[in-house]
């Protein structure tokens, strides 16, 4: 597996491959639904590049940042494993060396649920995204349908902006309680842990969004949102107190 740090050496790296192209972006602190991912992607695609960049202008809330779990030398181990043909590792300059003065912004779909939860969140990880989609120039991108508001924002911004590459979803990977993975779910303590488990089937279970917001709450959540779209429920809860709260979302297909 190449290590590349640079967009200069990404660039020059994308020009010796001749085959197709399969990329997955991250913020590190891998899992089985990043695993996933890059699975998804070496079934279609000859090579599979790997990014591990935490995006300080999609977080809100600077302890967020600073407490975002950071496991590069664990990381690098499974995607060798995993075979993984190059992993893009760049610093913060290299992705804003203009600082971020420049931004992509969508006016319609992220100004609810979670942009309206996070204001300027989406902001910040269209923005990366499209440096990263420009620089990658893959055939195809992964991303999971946990974050499926995301999903919905880079797979429109692809087509408006008539880019390359193609945006495809692979399936929210779970617990076996049914916990969606995600890398914020190595910072819940045990008791925070068990808690985390009942969104999932708050969200599957209830009749309504009311009756799913309601179950949320007694449940010993706060709820940002409970709202239902295009044949989905999604959920956006908090666990334990400011600052060091931990946000957690979800969605599920809404039973017929």
């Amino acid at each position: 597996m190449k290590i590349i740090r640079t967009t200069e050496d990404l660039q020059a790296y994308r020009k010796t491959l001749a085959n197709s192209v399969g990329f997955v972006p991250t913020m590190g602190a891998l899992h089985a639904g990043h695993c996933a991912l890059i699975e998804a992607a070496k079934t279609r695609h000859q090579h599979v590049v790997v990014s591990i960049f935490v995006n300080p202008m999609q977080f809100n809330q600077a302890k967020d940042l600073e407490c975002y779990p950071r496991t590069e030398a664990e990381d690098q181990r499974l995607l060798e494993t995993l075979g993984v043909s190059a992993l893009f590792l760049p610093p913060v300059t290299a992705l804003y060396p203009e600082g971020d003065h420049y931004a992509v912004d969508e006016l319609l779909l992220s100004q609810d649920r979670c942009g309206a939860a996070r204001p300027g969140h989406f902001r910040g990880v269209l923005t990366v995204v499209l440096k990263l989609l420009n620089l990658v120039q893959a055939d195809a991108a992964y991303f999971g349908e946990k974050d499926y508001q995301q999903f919905e924002l880079i797979q429109g911004m692809a087509l408006a902006l008539f880019l390359k590459t193609r945006i495809e979803s692979v399936q929210t990977v779970r617990e076996a309680d049914g916990l969606a993975m995600s890398s914020r779910n190595r910072r819940l303590t045990k008791t925070q842990r068990r808690l985390a488990a009942k969104l999932y089937p708050c969200l599957l279970d209830s009749e309504s969004d009311d009756a799913a917001h309601a179950a949320l709450g007694l449940a010993g959540f706060s709820v940002d949102y409970v709202t239902s779209a295009k044949g989905r429920r999604f959920g956006a809860v908090r666990v334990g107190a400011a600052p060091d709260e931990i946000r957690l979302i979800d969605n599920v297909r809404i039973k017929s």
